[in-house]
């Protein structure tokens, strides 16, 4: 039974020159599973400690964090 999202082989690579393309090699994936894993991480801390002076800071540190990982740049 196929599901609704189509497997990776089934992706059309886009063009090399187009400004997306690195969403599809393996270090942006395997970047993309350490934002993953830090956002579940601070979510059961948000969990945990649920006070507003704690979720806010660590919302937007994670947030940070996580656009510092995933940036095209490094």
């Amino acid at each position: 039974m196929r599901t609704f999202l189509p497997r990776e082989s089934e992706i059309c690579l886009p063009d090399p020159e187009d400004a997306h393309s690195r969403r599809y090699s393996r270090r942006y994936r395997h970047k993309r599973g350490w934002v993953k894993n830090l956002w579940i991480a601070a979510g059961v801390l948000m969990l945990c400690f649920p006070l507003l002076p704690f979720v806010v800071p660590l919302g937007l540190l994670t947030s940070f964090i996580s656009f510092a990982l995933l940036d095209e740049t490094a």
